[in-house]
Parts: structure tokens; sequence; C-alpha cells
């Protein structure tokens, strides 16, 4: 399992790592799309990559805010 701080630095080891290992009939539609955008900054919602990153394994995302009243 690999912990990372944001759905968006999980995308961009997904970008970096998995995606160049696809075969290139898997290199195509959603997941191309997905990946050119987020490499050349075209823009790319969280729920998009989650989506993604869905297809390749368990993703689990929490939210933790802690505050102490002075």
């Amino acid at each position: 399992m690999k912990k990372f701080t944001s759905v968006t630095e999980a995308f961009t080891w997904w970008a970096t790592n998995i995606y160049p290992t696809l075969e290139p009939a898997k290199k195509t539609g959603a997941l191309k799309n997905a990946w050119r955008d987020h490499t050349y900054n075209l823009g790319i919602s969280e729920k998009r990559m989650k989506e993604v990153l869905s297809q390749f394994g368990k993703v689990k995302v929490r939210t933790i805010v802690e505050f102490t009243p002075d």
C-alpha cells in the first residue's frame, strides 16, 4: 500500500509509474485524456483522478481536521 498526501500526488505517481507500463491498447480514451490533462496542466478534477486510480486498485481518501480552541 502506498500513501500520499493528496489525490493529486497519487495521480502524479500513477502518471509516472503505472501509465508508462501499460500496453498501447490500454493507453487510449479516458486514460490517455486523463494522463494528458494532468501532464500538460490542462485541468483534471479530483473526481476524475479518483475514477482513473480506482481502475488500478482501491482508493481510500480521508480528510482529517483537528481544531483546538484557545
